[in-house]
């Protein structure tokens, strides 16, 4: 779809840093002038940044999309290259004139031209993106637990040493990004799909960052480390104390941003130091994969309120090369049906097949479906953590062979649940 005339897109360098922060005031509102923003670390990547503007007025943007050029971004047993889409808006005084529609077709377009198979997103509105080929592919859980909480005991734990920092992001960042890096591949041979890491120098300085306007009235960054016997760091927190002195004492909260742990016991350690804070009443985390290990450490998982929402969208934008570079949790040989509105290419017969945990064979084909679906339902399914059975069973995905649905939902699903645990 074209740009209604008199609107042009075109590629938005980093001198122009104050015209993107103007729009990014108009289409998500804040209490932060566009000279505290500049201020801050931008994590864009210039050079996937675009804009569109009126003919003859390009100091005013319209809208505004840009992309992260991910080149280790993991999927089922593999790590890819993914075009996260990022900062999409349009300003209030421009909308329902097919801006975001073009915003999106030539997001598709230069991912494709920059060897990107599947783009990603996280979601500011969820029923935006589902038009547009996104399938919400890993869900979110948040928790907020009481002081004290028992946990099941893991051997070990009480072996490692634990260090609790005032967060620097010279002296910690490499460290963090470490840790957080690795844990994208446990367990072994199996990683977690949808981890996504700080891969560009500019989202790794955003990451780092601890603007005091962003606190919330919470105190200063705080780090937890947790090492081994060794010396050697397996384990970090990062959180921040909120404390209002009540009648009854100290009400308070460790609002924590970031929690990972590469093995067990350091997961155990971890978290029972958080859950030990003086002054403090409740833990608070989200963006939790919802089988992070604090979920079956925890004796009674009720106390802790559970809520879940989305995570991560993946949109496919290559078929067979998305389909060709993920591995499959069995085996599986089935023909899809598959409908794309946005990109015809995708569209048609796909023969798909694969030996367990084996990257797939990926043919055009003329034979009969097993299944018939959307590249929405496709995209939801890609990371593992939506089956194509519950799809199926709520009537996105039609069936024409239960032999198919039972292998391509086997083959298709993931022993660990995708997730991220930060918001890019």
């Amino acid at each position: 779809m074209p740009l209604p005339e008199p609107y042009r897109l075109s590629p938005v360098p980093a001198g122009r840093l104050d015209d993107v922060l103007r729009l990014d005031t108009w289409a998500f509102p804040t209490e932060r002038s566009v000279e505290a923003l500049r201020a801050l670390p931008s994590p864009l990547s210039w050079g996937r940044t675009y804009g569109v503007s009126r003919e003859g007025d390009a100091s005013h943007l319209a809208g505004f999309h840009a992309t992260y050029p991910l080149r280790a971004y993991p999927v089922p047993g593999a790590e890819v290259a993914c075009g996260w889409l990022t900062w999409v808006g349009v300003h209030p005084g421009h909308r329902r004139r097919g801006i975001l529609r073009a915003m999106m077709e030539h997001h598709f377009a230069d991912c494709l031209t920059h060897g990107e198979a599947i783009s990603g997103l996280m979601a500011a509105e969820t029923p935006i993106y589902g038009r547009f080929g996104y399938g919400m592919a890993a869900p979110q859980l948040t928790l907020t637990i009481p002081r004290g909480a028992a946990l099941r005991a893991v051997p070990g734990a009480a072996e490692l040493d634990v260090e609790l920092e005032e967060w620097d992001a010279a002296a910690h960042g490499d460290v963090v990004a470490r840790i957080h890096r690795d844990y994208a591949r446990v367990p072994a041979g199996l990683g977690r799909p949808g981890w996504a890491t700080r891969e560009t120098p500019q989202l790794r300085a955003a990451r780092d960052a601890d603007p005091a306007s962003f606190r919330g009235g919470k105190e200063a960054l705080r780090l937890l480390l947790v090492r081994d016997r060794s010396g050697t760091a397996i384990g970090y927190a990062t959180f921040r104390r909120a404390i209002s002195w009540e009648r009854a004492g100290a009400e308070g909260t460790v609002h924590v941003r970031e929690a990972v742990a590469l093995t067990p016991a350091a997961a155990h350690r971890m978290w029972s130091v958080l859950l030990d804070l003086d002054l403090t009443s409740r833990v608070q985390v989200s963006n939790l994969p919802v089988d992070d290990p604090i979920v079956s450490l925890l004796v009674d998982i009720r106390q802790a309120l559970p809520d879940f929402q989305d995570n991560s969208w993946i949109r496919i934008l290559d078929l067979p090369a998305a389909l060709g570079q993920r591995r499959y949790a069995a085996d599986v040989d089935v023909v899809l049906e598959v409908s794309d509105a946005m990109l015809p290419a995708n569209a048609g017969r796909w023969r798909v097949r694969a030996e367990a945990w084996a990257e797939a064979e990926v043919t055009s084909t003329e034979a009969e479906p097993g299944l018939v679906l959307d590249i929405r339902e496709l995209g939801a399914a890609h990371l593992g953590a939506t089956s194509l059975a519950s799809l199926a069973q709520a009537g996105l995905v039609e069936v024409r062979s239960p032999e198919a649905l039972r292998t391509a939902s086997a083959a298709w699903t993931w022993p660990v649940a995708a997730g991220a645990n930060w918001i890019f």
